[in-house]
């Protein structure tokens, strides 16, 4: 079968690109389109400005589902993607365009033990244990499917769009939670992230922007928040400000518009404000106090 509108599909690679229209890529963004996808390369490849291109709306993780809305004959998909909640743009989802090559159609998997998550900060599915590399560039909070037990350090895993099992060093997984985490364990998460390159859309340990920081941190812990910071503001709960702890969430607007900014706090109530997050001034993940014009412009606390 192929793909088809109005059907679900899966990505294929580590990390997907999501576009606002195939015509906005540019050719810097060549290591991004290829069917097997050097991000690492993309990022370093692009300059501070080409970083903060609007042209990028997000991107999805290997076995992130899509529903797919177009195929064009130029090999490009617009679809949904259905784990990221987007409601001011499509109550289904996120939107965009991703390359059709960048997907396999979705289909049952024979698990074998409890879901994975991946805890590195990067690893790399393997054709065998220890053998050579066939997906690159796998990123923290991938979720995985195992297909049997751990052999010598190794665990087989389920990759969309590979026939048998793939593997992953045992090491650089864990089992995917079930219960709630707790804030400080999500911040935790966070901070592992810190001196990550900030990228616009991005959400990966290549390059992240602040609410795609938000977005991966909860989601390791199988928590699925919404996308974009004014509608993650909008499906958490509100704390008075002085409240606040860390793991919750500080939110940023100018004076009548929408949420702009969000950053995690990282201070207990009763002292200086300060907070973790993607900094798109000083294009990375970095703690800081928040300066005047952000406590100018904090507009909200809210926990998850």
């Amino acid at each position: 079968m192929k793909l088809q509108p109005g059907r679900e599909a899966v990505v294929r690679v580590a990390v997907a690109t999501l576009w606002a229209t195939p015509e906005a890529v540019r050719p810097v963004d060549r290591p991004a389109l290829a069917p097997r996808t050097d991000i690492p390369a993309w990022v370093a490849g692009m300059d501070t400005d080409q970083r903060v291109g609007e042209c990028v709306l997000t991107q999805l993780l290997l076995g992130e589902r899509v529903l797919v809305t177009e195929l064009r004959p130029d090999g490009w998909a617009r679809v949904v993607a259905v784990e990221q909640p987007a409601a001011e743009l499509d109550p289904r989802g996120y939107p965009g365009w991703l390359p059709t090559a960048h997907l396999a159609l979705a289909g049952p998997a024979a698990p074998a033990g409890e879901p994975l998550v991946v805890d590195a900060g990067v690893s790399a599915l393997h054709a065998a244990p220890d053998g050579p590399v066939v997906v690159p560039g796998v990123v923290l909070g991938t979720r995985l499917t195992p297909t049997g037990g751990p052999v010598d350090g190794w665990r087989p895993v389920h990759a969309p769009g590979h026939p048998g099992p793939l593997w992953i060093p045992e090491a650089d997984v864990v089992p995917l939670p079930t219960g709630r985490p707790e804030p400080g364990e999500v911040l935790a998460v966070a901070e592992r992230l810190r001196d990550v390159v900030y990228i616009w859309g991005g959400v990966s340990s290549h390059g992240i922007d602040c609410s795609g920081l938000v977005h991966l941190a909860w989601r390791r812990f199988g928590v699925t928040l919404p996308r974009d910071a004014d509608d993650q503001a909008e499906a958490t709960a509100p704390v008075p400000l002085g409240e606040e702890h860390p793991g919750d969430l500080y939110f940023f607007a100018r004076p009548g518009r929408p949420i702009h900014h969000v950053g995690i706090v990282t201070a207990e109530p009763g002292g200086d404000r300060r907070m973790l997050h993607a900094c798109y001034r000083q294009r990375r993940v970095l703690e800081e106090q928040l300066p005047a014009d952000r406590t100018a412009t904090l507009v909200a606390v809210r926990r998850v």
